[in-house]
């Protein structure tokens, strides 16, 4: 089985997990919500589920990423990079086929619902842990399918974690 395989499968299991924990149904029923810091970083606390090194990690993308509740910022490709860790919208068929909900309610979840965005960047981040095995090349994984800019982010989230945490981030 290729990476590629394994990447598809880890996506669809990883998505199985969002809609069986209620976050599906939470941003649905949650409708749009407060574009205030203290709420992306109760978003971002509550999609790390008690584990450190994940919120760490996932304030190393949201600090790199920069984005805001509302945020869809065009890429030259003509995606998007949606809400507060800007998930880029090209997850958007892959997570509404699965959970079976309709596109645009998704893109707008991603876009607009803080806890539902950082949940889609939790999952992400996590399938590409799954599939490499290895922290920084998920870290990559989150921004591109492409080595070297794999490489360029990881490095620049590096450098995020170390301003947010110091030199010793775990």
């Amino acid at each position: 089985m290729n990476r590629d395989t394994r990447c598809r499968l880890m996506v669809g299991a990883g998505l199985i997990v969002l809609l069986a924990a209620g976050v599906i149904e939470t941003a649905a029923a949650a409708g749009p919500k407060s574009s205030g810091e203290g709420e992306v970083a109760a978003c971002i606390r509550k999609a790390s589920k008690g584990k450190p090194w994940l919120e760490r990690t996932l304030w190393g993308l949201r600090d790199q990423e920069g984005g805001w509740v509302g945020a869809a910022v065009r890429n030259t490709n003509g995606s998007h990079d949606l809400g507060p860790l800007q998930v880029n919208s090209w997850w958007v068929p892959k997570i509404a086929a699965l959970v079976g909900r309709p596109e645009p309610h998704v893109r707008y979840w991603l876009q607009n619902d803080a806890c539902f965005n950082a949940e889609a960047a939790r999952w992400i981040f996590l399938s590409g842990l799954a599939v490499t095995g290895n922290y920084w090349k998920a870290i990559g994984i989150y921004h591109s399918p492409t080595d070297w800019r794999q490489a360029r982010y990881a490095t620049s989230v590096a450098e995020h974690l170390r301003k947010r945490y110091g030199a010793k981030i775990w």
